[in-house]
């Protein structure tokens, strides 16, 4: 019998010099045309680090920097696709043209006060996990 083990992913909160932050709307299920924190899945011998420079690129068109990683979200419940375990960081900005690729219908700035409401998965504790001060 095989075993099952839980998927991992990475979640990128990009925090802008103007106190705003990027957002995708999502293209495809679960939760799509919602708002979520851009991420994705890592790829067989990358580094969640790696992940989440590159998943960031590919959904926003931004290049970013890794500030620090902001936790583990591990909750079996937090994707209903199955047990999927996210990494999530803090990004600046660093470089690159904002524009909606990949798994991303949109892509916005949002001031602080005017995130929607509803994010995807647990997207809204991450970001106030990522945005509070340490």
């Amino acid at each position: 019998m095989a075993r099952k083990t839980p998927s991992l992913t990475v979640d990128i909160v990009i925090k802008r010099k103007d106190n705003s932050v990027i957002l995708v709307q999502r293209k495809k299920e679960p939760f799509k045309e919602q708002w979520a924190i851009p991420g994705g899945f890592i790829e067989y011998g990358e580094t969640a680090e790696h992940a989440a420079i590159r998943e960031t690129k590919e959904e926003t068109g931004i290049d970013v920097e890794i500030i620090r990683l902001v936790g583990v979200y591990s909750d079996p419940a937090r994707d209903p696709r199955g047990h999927v375990i996210s990494i999530a960081f803090l990004a600046k900005e660093i470089g690159g043209v904002l524009i909606a690729n990949d798994d991303a219908k949109a892509v916005n700035v949002f001031k602080l006060k005017e995130i929607p409401k509803n994010l995807a998965f647990d997207h809204a504790k991450i970001l106030k996990d990522a945005l509070s001060d340490r």
